[in-house]
């Protein structure tokens, strides 16, 4: 299991323009250079969020990229789900079935139930965590991913 780059690109993105202050927002030269990414990156990634709801473009010289709601009102999952970045789909087994057209497991498959279940626990996480949440330092957004996954139990059932 991975984040891909679009995933931790886009998040780094959209948290460079969460923690501006600048009323006229950030350009992608802006973002581009403090991230490090190309502008071409960049551009790709901020249509993404922009499509996604997250953020909104304003043109002109005095324009550039700003949230389009509260810090608070930003849920990561919505982001990553948005960006691609889910670790486990309904539609996986289609796409992985071996060189026959359907799975061989496709009645009894305990690894589809354990992906399954591993979505459901990263779902369960990334639905209670918020860009502002995202924007503070990384000790308080470790205690806050260990308070919320403390949660998730061995007995606790995933559905």
């Amino acid at each position: 299991m991975k984040i891909g780059a679009q995933e931790e690109y886009g998040m780094r993105c959209l948290l460079r323009i969460g923690s501006s202050n600048l009323p006229e927002g950030l350009t992608i030269p802006d973002i581009s250079q403090m991230e490090g990414l190309t502008p071409a990156n960049v551009a790709k990634l901020l249509r993404i969020l922009r499509l996604g709801g997250f953020i909104e473009s304003a043109r002109g010289r005095s324009g550039g990229y700003k949230l389009a709601k509260p810090t608070d009102q930003i849920v990561i999952g919505e982001v990553l789900a948005v960006l691609g970045g889910r670790i486990y789909n309904p539609t996986f087994c289609d796409s992985h079935s071996g060189v026959s057209s359907v799975c061989n497991h496709i009645i009894d498959c305990s690894m589809r139930s354990l992906w399954r279940a591993v979505q459901n626990a990263v779902d369960i996480v990334l639905s209670r965590i918020t860009l502002k949440d995202m924007l503070a330092d990384e000790k308080v957004v470790t205690e806050l991913v260990s308070t919320l996954s403390a949660g998730l139990t061995a007995d606790q059932p995933l559905n």
